[in-house]
């Protein structure tokens, strides 16, 4: 499974670089915090697949990374090759780029 660490999903987004940022985790928590991306549960996946790009980069995160991983095994399954796991979720993001940050 490809990995991107927040350092790099940071460059991507100040270079608003072409890519797509799927958020996994449950909407209250995307509602606490977010890093912009698309919410769709772990839960709506495979139900929500279509609204996921198979022709750019696709970065995938929730809290951790656990729930990421699952996505993104869940995706690979149905033929999907373009998928990052964000290494250690918002709270990478917060721990490394935003302390402020407000996570549960």
């Amino acid at each position: 499974m490809k990995e991107i660490s927040v350092e790099e999903l940071k460059d991507k987004i100040d270079n608003k670089e072409d890519f797509q940022l799927i958020d996994v985790r449950e909407t209250f928590e995307y509602d606490t915090s977010n890093l912009n991306g698309e919410n769709i549960p772990l839960s709506s996946v495979l139900l929500e697949k279509d609204k996921i790009s198979t022709e750019k980069p696709v970065i995938i995160h929730c809290r951790s990374g656990k729930r990421s991983a699952q996505a993104i095994k869940l995706l690979e399954n149905e033929g999907y090759t373009n998928l990052s796991n964000l290494k250690g979720g918002i709270l990478a993001w917060k721990d490394n780029l935003d302390p402020d940050m407000v996570v549960y």
